[in-house]
């Protein structure tokens, strides 16, 4: 008995003391198992770069045509222009539509960096969504974006290249 009731005595003042300490200021949550991996898990979903999180075929191919068309620097013209058309013409968007996904889509590119020097994690999320029909579709939209302003670049047909040997083949839906 007297040991059971020294136990109870341990918790209690271990107990009271986190307590203290808790109202002190100091937080000593971190040591709890359970909600480290909770909050590990959670800043892993959360905290990852966005251009990574991408789950829809159509999202990842805009981004790979954006980077193709700020390869060499920043978008032209006439590489806005075709891509509009393209979102019109492939993905059957409204013109609104399309300038919505251009502008997301020039938003997660950024600096480019890393989208351009991890395309797998870029297209990991969204593999398994693509069809054969929208492999084709994505690289025929390269090879337009690549081409908007003439000749493409060496840049510009070494980052296709990459691109397509990331590309998935399956058999899925279409857009």
């Amino acid at each position: 008995m007297h040991i059971i009731l020294g136990i109870l005595g341990v918790v209690v003042t271990i107990l009271v003391l986190m307590n203290r300490l808790q109202e002190g200021g100091i937080d000593i949550g971190w040591l709890n198992p359970f909600s480290w991996k909770r909050r590990r898990d959670f800043r892993k979903k959360f905290e990852a770069l966005p251009a990574y999180s991408i789950e829809s075929p159509m999202d990842a191919a805009a981004l790979f045509l954006v980077a193709v068309a700020k390869t060499d620097g920043e978008m032209s013209k006439e590489q806005k222009t075709r891509i509009l058309q393209l979102f019109e013409t492939e993905f059957k968007l409204s013109n609104q539509e399309g300038k919505s996904l251009l502008g997301a889509s020039v938003h997660l590119f950024g600096r480019g960096d890393e989208v351009i020097g991890n395309l797998k994690a870029v297209i990991a999320r969204s593999y398994e969504s693509f069809s054969e029909e929208q492999v084709d579709s994505v690289k025929y939209m390269l090879s337009e974006v690549a081409k908007a302003e003439g000749e493409p670049s060496l840049e510009q047909s070494k980052l296709v290249k990459e691109i397509l040997g990331v590309l998935p083949t399956s058999e899925k839906a279409k857009w």
